[in-house]
């Protein structure tokens, strides 16, 4: 399955799993969790996603005298894997920029053609018919 295939937010939650695991390889799943807002369980399921299709690599460490630990590490394909979701990623928000840029130019000029002008230049305050201006 291509990642172009999968939904925006599922991608988005695989992308930062990868970052944060190549950030921090002895993150705990909690931490994993905490720091991406999803749960747990979503977590350790995108985790056995991710090392089955070989982006991650688990190994055991002893954190103390008796807890054992694991470190999480991106596979050569895995780095490889997030550049790429990085890429599709990066292209998308340059359009949704474009977009959003092209929308607030069109609001601009139909405020401009209505005579709804900011009283000096870079006052990003805009009175509207019954509002008043709040310096």
């Amino acid at each position: 399955m291509s990642y172009h295939d999968m939904s925006t937010r599922k991608t988005e939650e695989i992308l930062s799993m990868l970052r944060e695991i190549d950030d921090s390889p002895r993150m705990t799943q909690r931490e994993l969790s905490a720091r991406l807002g999803i749960s747990l369980g979503k977590v350790n399921f995108l985790l056995r996603a991710l090392i089955e299709k070989g982006l991650v690599k688990m190994s055991n460490f002893k954190q103390s005298q008796q807890k054992v630990a694991y470190l999480y590490h991106l596979t050569p394909h895995g780095i490889e894997e997030k550049t790429k979701i990085t890429y599709h990623f990066l292209k998308r928000k340059i359009e949704e920029y474009e977009q959003l840029e092209a929308e607030i130019n069109r609001l601009a000029k139909e405020v401009s053609d209505a005579g709804l002008l900011p009283k000096k230049e870079g006052d990003k305050e805009i009175d509207g018919p019954g509002t008043a201006s709040r310096k």
